[in-house]
């Protein structure tokens, strides 16, 4: 374990102890499903423990860092309420654990949004959600706050004018901050009153050009009193159009090892590091990943990884759960197909695809136990927070 400046405690797993448990933001967590490890090594084939998806492509946001600005252009899909309902009742049937609404749209947006949730919940399925909070006002909040595991604000910056230059129109547009911190505190004190488990976080996806904004988000996430602010990297696509200079991270590691400092009891700062220092360049070449933890488009398209949600990697669409049953696409010969392509020789992970994809941390670790750099062991410790999220 190593102890920064006394405030946050960081243990060879990458976890971070919590007030409310272990939390694990920069690693796998394949060690407490090991059960799937060892059959998808057996049968070459296993249900995700995992999936990321959205309801709707729709979002009010404009983030400058969004990879959903290059998985353009495809499809767009209205799911209808029923649709997603029985995505539910697939998952449930196939042996899924955990669904976080994240990938490529605002899924606060959807009518479906609090019915899947409830649904999910209610089905024995772990939801979470990633949301940039504007549309998630009160009433949503009462309705789905106590069937989530975690809700991830995505907040750009510390500070009210450089969050709405980043994420809208510009920096005179504060408005939308504003609204989003009011829902944050609405949820900080819900949680707080009825005592529910739920984790709450902000996360600011960093680029290198925002680094004035790391101390602010830091002490931002301290004042809201939310369970952690997390930092991350954010990914590009194979072509750079992001254009994220990975290189020039390593000139902020003393801003991040400052924004960790500000830890204290009710919340932390986490960094990334493993990701952030990683500058985009996978050790796998072979992509396992997707096997354990699959995306799905907010317009409804199954595909192994949201890299792939672009039109130019049609060769990589399964299947749409709008037009069929989703536990029929699971069975179906070209989902087999295409995860086997992705685990050949034939795909190379490094330069077919973008940079530090959703499953970079499953895949690093399943090609390192595959070629017996470090065996993946079974858990012996206690579960950490959000277990069946990898």
């Amino acid at each position: 374990m190593k102890i920064l400046d006394d405030k946050i405690s960081v243990n060879t797993d990458n976890s971070v102890a919590t007030k409310e448990g272990k939390l694990i933001l920069d690693s796998h967590k394949l060690s407490y499903h090991y059960d799937r490890v060892e059959e998808w090594l057996e049968n070459g084939k296993v249900a995700p423990v995992s999936v990321d998806m959205a309801l709707t492509r729709a979002c009010g946001a404009m983030c400058s860092f969004c990879y959903a600005m290059v998985q353009e252009p495809q499809e767009r899909s209205n799911i209808k309420v029923k649709e997603a309902l029985e995505l539910v009742d697939d998952f449930a049937e196939i042996g899924i654990k955990g669904v976080s609404l994240i990938s490529d749209g605002e899924s606060t947006l959807s009518k479906a949004y609090v019915p899947f949730i409830q649904h999910a919940s209610k089905s024995g399925i772990d939801v979470g959600n990633a949301t940039n909070g504007w549309e998630w006002g009160p009433e949503k909040i009462d309705q789905v706050l106590p069937h989530l595991k975690w809700v991830r604000f995505t907040c750009a910056a510390g500070t009210p004018e450089e969050y709405s230059r980043i994420m809208f129109k510009g920096p005179e547009h504060t408005h939308v901050f504003e609204r989003a911190m009011s829902h944050i505190k609405y949820a900080v004190e819900l949680k707080k009153k009825l005592k529910l488990d739920v984790t709450l976080g902000i996360q600011m996806v960093l680029m290198p050009e925002f680094k004035n904004e790391i101390i602010p988000f830091s002490k931002l996430a301290v004042d809201l009193g939310v369970d952690y602010g997390v930092i991350k990297h954010c990914s590009d696509d194979e072509m750079g159009t992001l254009g994220v200079n990975y290189s020039k991270y390593e000139e902020l590691y003393n801003l991040l090892n400052e924004a960790e400092s500000l830890s204290n009891d009710e919340t932390k700062i986490i960094v990334k590091w493993d990701k952030i220092k990683n500058q985009g360049k996978p050790t796998y070449s072979r992509f396992y990943g997707p096997q354990f933890l699959l995306q799905i488009s907010g317009s409804g398209l199954v595909a192994p990884s949201g890299m792939f949600f672009n039109a130019r990697y049609s060769k990589f669409h399964i299947g749409n759960y709008v037009d069929e049953r989703f536990k029929d696409i699971f069975k179906s010969d070209r989902y087999s197909k295409i995860m086997d392509y992705l685990a050949s020789s034939y795909f190379d992970a490094q330069t077919m695809m973008g940079t530090l994809p959703i499953q970079h941390y499953v895949s690093e670790a399943l090609d390192n136990h595959v070629k017996g750099i470090e065996k993946i062991q079974p858990a012996t410790k206690e579960e950490p927070l959000h277990v069946n999220f990898l």
